[in-house]
């Protein structure tokens, strides 16, 4: 009798319901291998720089010395001087900050945008997501380099904020598409079915149980909003139609040019930011890298596969995997 009333109470173990932080978390595991980490850590560097800059660099952006005009590297500027003495390094150092401001503002402006538009969209049907795609495809064909060159030719010294306004605005279009498509096949699942039929309010559905599934895909819209970004501005300045007394790297190759530093082979007035510029974009496509080898199971699987190799001794390039006998009985004996 107690073992009929033991099994008609014993009732079947309620699943354990992950919480929204430990998603979160989970969802943010693609920067834990080793490219993204790279990745990271230069990008870090150029971020704390670029918010230390006035304690990091040695003089002022704008301090003339009449002495030391093209000057090359020495133990008082490291990084040489310009045609009227200026210090490449502190100009270097302070146009970190508008590089980076630039740079993650826009990418913010962008990915909201994207989030908003890709998201709603893709969950919704008829004419509400037919109106949002068709939007959506219309700032896919917009060009963002003419447009800010009519808006700076429009606003007398415009600011940076209003060029990374722009850049956002014109850039999140790539990123809602891709959401977009994501979005309609996680609509279909049993989660979200579940939320739904349970009657849960559309902000709850998309923020706790779509957005970290998304988290990956939203994570690389950003960082290559971020290289489009920079990339972006540092053209804008190196043309000139950012003001040059608005440091970034671009406006200080645009007065190495107008100087004639390249044609005199004043290598360190040019190839510092240029450099930075080269080191900012590995850094980028390193985080980039590593969300792609996280988001696809082929480049996840296989980079456990050399990592494991290398663990073990094994040379991932070789061609034909070595294989260790195993010792026999006879052997053993």
């Amino acid at each position: 009798m107690s073992a009929t009333m033991t099994l008609r109470t014993a009732g079947p173990a309620e699943p354990v319901r992950t919480s929204f932080w430990a998603k979160l978390g989970s969802a943010f595991a693609m920067f834990r291998n080793a490219k993204s980490i790279t990745g990271l850590a230069i990008l870090g560097f150029f971020v704390l720089v670029a918010i230390f800059a006035d304690v990091l660099a040695p003089f002022s952006p704008t301090k003339v010395d009449n002495t030391a005009r093209f000057q090359a590297p020495s133990a008082e500027h490291w990084l040489g001087t310009t045609h009227i003495g200026e210090d490449v390094l502190s100009q270097v150092i302070h146009g970190t900050r508008g590089v980076i401001v630039v740079g993650f503002l826009a990418a913010l402006i962008a990915t909201v945008i994207a989030i908003v538009v890709g998201v709603v969209s893709g969950y919704l049907r008829g004419w509400r997501s037919e109106s949002l795609s068709a939007l959506t495809n219309v700032f896919l064909v917009i060009p963002g380099l003419p447009l800010i060159i009519i808006v700076a030719s429009m606003v007398e010294d415009a600011p940076l904020v209003l060029i990374a306004a722009v850049l956002g605005i014109t850039g999140w279009a790539w990123g809602a598409r891709v959401l977009r498509a994501q979005t309609m096949s996680l609509r279909n699942r049993d989660f979200i079915q579940a939320a739904r039929a349970n009657g849960e309010p559309l902000s709850r559905i998309i923020a706790v149980e779509m957005l970290p599934n998304l988290m990956a895909l939203i994570a690389a819209s950003f960082v290559g909003t971020v290289t489009a970004a920079i990339l972006g501005l540092t053209t804008l300045s190196y043309i000139g139609v950012i003001p040059v007394d608005t440091y970034n790297w671009g406006t200080i190759l645009n007065w190495a040019s107008a100087q004639g530093a390249f044609r005199q082979n004043q290598w360190w007035w040019y190839l510092p930011p240029g450099l930075c510029i080269a080191a900012i974009g590995v850094a980028l496509s390193l985080i980039n890298f590593g969300i792609d080898e996280y988001v696809n199971p082929r480049l996840r699987s296989a980079g456990e596969r050399a990592r494991a190799m290398k663990k073990k001794g094994l040379d991932v390039n070789d061609a034909v995997t070595a294989v260790r006998p195993t010792p026999s009985k006879d052997s053993a004996v």
